[in-house]
């Protein structure tokens, strides 16, 4: 089981655009995750958003930068980044992508 939460306990049914960067030296990085119309905005739901929850059988990486995207004054998606400070954080969440990509059918578009 891998999914995503912006409230605890509440999957997210978008599947995000997902795009990574890494130093050269390979010790820190960044995902960014871009939900276009995440189900967590429908109008039927009221919960909170409380950071993003990435969940696996390991457990969760946590990240409280989640953003709103704003189109005539109504959100319309949610940005998030999560920050990697060493070799073992960024080997984490390739795991929990590694899962994540299996159980969503997501698959890795490299540079062309």
């Amino acid at each position: 089981m891998a999914q995503i939460e912006f409230s605890k306990g509440v999957p997210e049914e978008t599947i995000p655009n997902i795009r990574l960067t890494r130093s050269p030296d390979g010790e820190t990085g960044r995902a960014y995750f871009y939900f276009e119309a995440a189900s967590v905005l429908s109008a039927e739901r009221k919960d909170e958003i409380t950071g993003m929850y990435l969940i696996d059988n390991e457990g969760e990486i946590i990240t409280r930068e989640v953003k709103g995207k704003f189109v005539n004054g109504k959100i319309s998606a949610l940005e998030a980044i999560v920050t990697f400070n060493s070799p073992a954080e960024w080997d984490r969440f390739m795991r929990f992508m590694e899962s994540y990509s299996q159980e969503h059918g997501l698959e890795f578009l490299g540079n062309s």
